[in-house]
């Protein structure tokens, strides 16, 4: 299952919206997205899964890109 993961580059300040950015990773379960990026330090905002038209419209778009971890 691929995973959408919106994340902050810096674990250690307040979220800011406007610097939030998204990667793709392919994973069993939100808890296996957490593990294989627990050695980056992002501040995890949310993670959700993809699939359907959804997947289908974010595949098309140029910066898609699925993370090997």
């Amino acid at each position: 299952m691929i995973f959408k993961v919106y994340y902050q580059n810096n674990f250690s300040e307040v979220p800011v919206r406007e610097f939030t950015e998204s990667l793709f990773i392919e994973a069993e379960s939100e808890a296996e997205v957490r593990l294989k990026l627990a050695s980056r330090q992002y501040n995890i905002e949310f993670i959700t899964p993809i699939s359907g038209p959804y997947l289908e419209y974010e595949q098309q778009k140029e910066d898609y890109k699925v993370e090997n971890v």
